[in-house]
């Protein structure tokens, strides 16, 4: 607060842009207090006076009609950060199909060596998240996806760096970090903004790393584990055929080529992750509507991708613990605890979802559980 108020006097009387960090500091307490003061209009209407920006829109500069037409402005873009914390767990399953190979066991299906419990990665699931949030959201920009097949990191990092108005590479960073403290506040904040995915996991972004700036590596609010099958696994491998040869040489030769696939007869998957209002709140700006997309994306995130390796895949249940306070009213391990997934009496070798029985205990006090399929 101290170096912000100093970095403000030094503007009013060098007469240059005000410190961005007058700027983020005001929304961390809007978004802490759910509402726009006339105090707070005023900082805004100053700053965005002072500091001239394309998308911020001329009557926020020249009027300032109290706290409705900024409040406007501000939901027509978003809604409210979250204000509760989240436990979730989610089930599903595969048959006839390979959910997550191994490229350094010739992709065989993942598995605990020890348990023979089938693996699935969190990286794999973010990926099935990322897919279906940029297929609903397409052509929305605050909706983009940083983590993209075939897209350069610097190449979205850049775009941050041209709506500050400074360059990419490393010593124009230094420069811009030692001309205005605040800039990688500034950075950060339009990166969540604009990208669905940063808000939602967080990021390491490469350019501003290099740069020394702070706002390179961010903690998402949401997190997820390893799914892990509830019984264990027997990875089949399927010898195929092919007619289609591959060379000329080869055609001389033979009439088909022998190839190999692995497939899971049947499993299911239990996954369980964490969504954090504090970090939200903190860093990255995580809201109501995001958070909704989240729970789209989980209970859908197979139904559009899929391919003939995978099989059939499908989300069974999702299953989610809210907290009435920010900072939570149980254990997480508690929660996850009370969630039961077992097989039905006789039978051995399950092979349907309706094998399982999925059962909750009840919740402890400031903990509701809310089951959607």
């Amino acid at each position: 607060m101290k170096n912000t108020a100093a970095a403000l006097l030094r503007s009013i009387l060098t007469n240059t842009p005000y410190p961005s960090t007058l700027l983020s500091g005001v929304e961390l307490r809007i978004r802490a207090e759910r509402e726009i003061k006339w105090r707070k209009a005023a900082i805004l209407k100053a700053y965005y006076t002072k500091n001239r920006h394309p998308q911020v829109p001329k009557e926020v500069c020249t009027t300032i009609k109290g706290k409705n037409c900024l409040r406007r402005r501000r939901k027509s873009k978003m809604s409210e950060v979250i204000k509760n914390r989240y436990e979730f767990v989610v089930l599903f399953d595969v048959e006839n199909g390979n959910p997550n190979g191994d490229p350094d066991s010739g992709n065989m299906p993942r598995t605990d060596t020890e348990t023979g419990l089938g693996i699935v990665t969190d990286v794999c699931l973010k990926r099935k998240i990322r897919n279906y949030v940029e297929m609903v959201k397409e052509g929305d920009e605050n909706y983009g996806i940083y983590i993209k097949d075939g897209v350069p990191l610097n190449r979205s990092d850049a775009k941050a760096c041209s709506a500050a108005n400074v360059g990419t590479d490393e010593k124009s960073l230094k420069a811009a970090k030692k001309n205005n403290e605040g800039i990688d506040v500034q950075l950060r904040d339009w990166m969540c903004q604009h990208f669905f995915d940063i808000r939602a996991f967080g990021a390491v972004m490469t350019t501003f790393v290099k740069g020394a700036l702070n706002c390179g590596q961010v903690r998402g609010p949401v997190q997820l584990g390893f799914a892990r099958s509830i019984d264990p696994i027997m990875p089949q491998e399927v010898v195929i055929t092919r007619v289609a040869i591959t060379t000329e040489a080869d055609a001389e030769k033979k009439g088909t080529e022998m190839g190999r696939k692995y497939i899971v007869p049947y499993g299911l998957y239990r996954c369980e992750g964490y969504v954090s209002a504090n970090l939200a709140r903190k860093s990255t700006g995580f809201t109501e509507d995001d958070l909704e997309l989240l729970w789209e994306a989980l209970l859908n995130m197979f139904e559009n991708d899929r391919s003939a390796a995978r099989g059939k895949m499908a989300v069974r249940e999702l299953i989610i613990f809210k907290h009435d306070s920010e900072l939570g009213n149980a254990p997480a391990y508690r929660l996850f605890e009370s969630v039961h997934v077992v097989r039905k009496d006789g039978v051995d070798v399950p092979r349907a979802y309706a094998d399982y029985i999925v059962s909750v205990d009840d919740t402890p006090d400031g903990v509701t559980c809310i089951r959607r399929a």
